[in-house]
């Protein structure tokens, strides 16, 4: 499994950006795909998660009600949108996802892609 994230940027503080993760393979309906973000000098967290139907979701206390998940089956693409930045979500974003089929959001993500900078400047 091949993942590429895109759309990051520089943006001011109470923009927006959408962020893009385009995966390979032929499974990606049947995978719960993840966001997550890691800022310098920080650990990785987990940002947001959606399950293969798009049924369930999940998202960090820190971006309920800003960030939204969601996907398209049919061209195998994540994305998460991005609304009222502040200069707290400036991170590294990356998308992952499981090796299993049918996962929960928090549960184990094996693949990762190789991340896309989001700055925001107060």
């Amino acid at each position: 499994v091949q993942l590429q994230a895109s759309g990051g940027g520089l943006v001011q503080a109470g923009g927006s950006l959408r962020l893009s993760c385009a995966a390979s393979g032929r499974t990606f309906s049947r995978k719960t795909m993840g966001w997550f973000r890691q800022a310098p000098g920080k650990e990785r967290e987990f940002v947001a998660a959606d399950n293969w139907s798009a049924s369930s979701t999940w998202y960090a206390d820190s971006v309920k009600g800003r960030f939204t998940i969601s996907r398209d089956n049919g061209k195998n693409i994540v994305y998460l949108q991005m609304n009222s930045l502040k200069p707290e979500d400036t991170a590294v974003y990356l998308c992952a996802t499981q090796s299993n089929d049918y996962g929960s959001g928090r549960g184990k993500y094996d693949y990762w892609g190789q991340g896309t900078l989001v700055t925001i400047s107060s």
